[in-house]
């Protein structure tokens, strides 16, 4: 069967494309026929050797999408399946959640691991409620469209930041009520919209461009959730400022967290795919590249040259 090899860490170059065995699924493992894989910033981490991601070499990259199950037919989904980037992988029975009918498997491939993000965000990191107003930082992005979108399902309000005007577009057609351009004077526009009092919560998935005036954003006991990081760590925070911005909360959520059981996994996933199927959830799809073409992928991924999720298709 084909798989997307690396033999060592490095740039898009070090991906190959070749013939390899067929995996054997071990002792709560089945072999699934993959549908289709999602193409992750994590999957750069990995290929480049980034810890926690980072895999012993040779290996196949990868740990996002959909198939069905060899044997039953079973259409299922996963986040995190080592190996993912081929035609079959052994995936072991607790990491897979099903796909429900209505649900196409591109869909499922590509809302799982950023759909389940926007969804523990809203649910649990901070349980958006009626009339709340909401900031969604990098409102364009893979997480931000979905995030947008849960947030307007729970009748939130969102400013949303994109980084042009373009994505602007994307975000206000996700549902976003008011956009900021560039990032600057979200704080202050966020204040006039909420009546004085600011946001009742600030996603941020940017991190040291945005951190600080996040927290000048909020209104009192709000909380400030950075998930992300895509402009850098922001600067070491001294605790006792959160008592002058009014008693703050901030949280520093990951995925793995709220997946760290089978049964939590398939609660979030199946609240995001429910989602889908019920048609409150509209998943972008920003392209569709063969299983050969995967080196393409990570250079489009890496120069921002994509909206939406890319998906490989085995």
């Amino acid at each position: 069967m084909q798989a997307v090899v690396f033999e060592r860490t490095g740039g898009p170059e070090v991906l190959t494309v070749r013939d390899v065995p067929e995996p054997q699924p071990a002792d709560g493992e089945v072999l699934v026929d993959v549908a289709a894989v999602g193409v992750n910033f994590r999957d750069v981490y990995e290929r480049e050797g980034r810890p926690p991601y980072n895999a012993a070499v040779p290996a196949v990259v990868g740990v996002e999408g959909a198939g069905t199950v060899v044997g039953t037919g079973e259409r299922v989904a996963w986040l995190d399946v080592r190996g993912s980037y081929a035609a079959r992988v052994a995936a072991p029975r607790d990491k897979l959640v099903p796909v429900p009918d209505g649900v196409d498997a591109e869909v499922a491939a590509a809302v799982m691991l950023q759909g389940c993000t926007a969804q523990y965000l809203v649910a649990e990191s901070y349980p958006v409620a009626e009339g709340d107003w909401v900031v969604v930082h990098a409102a364009a992005g893979g997480v931000g469209l979905l995030l947008t979108q849960l947030v307007r399902a729970r009748g939130g309000h969102v400013l949303a930041t994109t980084s042009t005007e373009e994505k602007a577009d994307l975000a206000r057609a996700a549902g976003a009520d008011e956009v900021v351009v560039g990032y600057e004077g979200f704080a202050e526009r966020v204040r006039e919209l909420s009546g004085g009092e600011g946001a009742a919560v600030v996603y941020d998935g940017v991190g040291r461009t945005t951190f600080a005036p996040g927290l000048t954003a909020l209104r009192p006991t709000g909380r400030m959730i950075l998930y992300g990081a895509s402009s850098g760590q922001p600067e070491p925070l001294e605790l006792q400022s959160l008592a002058g911005h009014g008693s703050l909360y901030v949280q520093r959520p990951t995925l793995a967290t709220y997946t760290r059981t089978p049964e939590l996994l398939r609660e979030l996933a199946g609240a995001v795919l429910e989602h889908v199927a019920a048609g409150r959830l509209d998943v972008r799809i920003g392209g569709r590249r063969p299983l050969a073409e995967a080196r393409q992928a990570h250079e489009d991924l890496e120069a921002r040259r994509t909206t939406g999720k890319l998906l490989l298709l085995p």
